[in-house]
């Protein structure tokens, strides 16, 4: 996979540590289980025609935040050509039809205008305009914000949500059902540490996980970071990163690009459209 190699070699992390990328199809959250279906109603699957033949295949996760806006990470657009795109929401088994999914073409990509592509500069955040809005057919919601600057404190309890990998060590299965996790944050004070992530933790990102058990993984990218406050389900964050290899590590937990850090820009292209 050059692409995946040429990201690797050009990102220059702690010690050996690289960040994970997740373009793999079809797999898990490390550590978590099958969720219950028609509860995570806001998880999108974010799929590609690599060869615009028609046949697409998830390669991240993504979030519903208006009837037309898909929101994902920025490192998911590899190719900034719409039509590659299709998005499924009110997805369950990516190998099965429910009855529950919509099928929606991506009109236009909007990715952060100070990503660079190095995951450690943070801003790894997109959004994708649909070509028709999602429509209420009782297996999909519209994910709900946190408050702008949001920060959740350290052990909070939040849920990964995707179907990235489920053990590293097993990659070569390709399960079909969407994953679910609780993960605790990691506040920033502990993750910026150096035998954490040290100083490519931004406080614009969220830390959760690096108990070496749940974590998330190639094939989560884009998804939700999804957290109970405010008396309402919340996006919270966009995975982003994590360490190479297995992606389960003591003190590398997963990283999110925190949602509350980035409000404005999501509602000046929503609100620009």
């Amino acid at each position: 996979m050059i692409w995946l190699a040429t990201i690797l070699c050009c990102f220059g992390l702690i010690g050996a540590e690289v960040p994970f990328n997740h373009y793999v199809s079809n797999q898990r959250v490390i550590g978590g289980s099958n969720a219950k279906p028609n509860t995570w109603k806001w998880q999108a699957s974010l799929q590609l025609d690599s060869y615009n033949e028609g046949s697409f295949s998830h390669i991240c996760g993504g979030s519903i935040i208006d009837a037309f806006y898909i929101l994902t990470a920025a490192h998911c657009i590899l190719s900034m050509d719409a039509s590659q795109y299709r998005v499924v929401v009110g997805e369950y088994n990516l190998f099965e039809k429910d009855g529950s999914e919509q099928f929606i073409s991506v009109e236009k990509i909007h990715v952060h205008p100070e990503w660079t592509g190095n995951l450690g500069i943070g801003n790894d955040i997109a959004l994708l305009r649909l070509s028709q809005a999602v429509y209420d057919n009782g297996f999909v919601a519209i994910g709900n914000l946190p408050r702008p600057g949001e920060m959740l404190p350290h052990d909070f309890t939040c849920f990964i949500t995707g179907w990235g990998i489920m053990d590293y060590e097993a990659s070569s299965i390709t399960p079909d059902i969407l994953q679910v996790a609780p993960i605790k944050v990691v506040e920033h004070s502990v993750c910026s540490q150096p035998e954490w992530w040290g100083n490519i933790a931004l406080r614009s990102m969220v830390c959760a996980g690096g108990d070496g058990v749940i974590s998330g993984c190639q094939g989560d990218s884009g998804g939700p970071l999804n957290c109970f406050t405010d008396d309402e389900w919340r996006v919270h964050g966009v995975v982003s990163y994590g360490p190479s290899g297995r992606c389960n590590q003591v003190s590398k937990p997963t990283v999110f690009t925190r949602v509350s850090s980035f409000q404005d820009w999501i509602y000046s292209v929503i609100d620009g459209a």
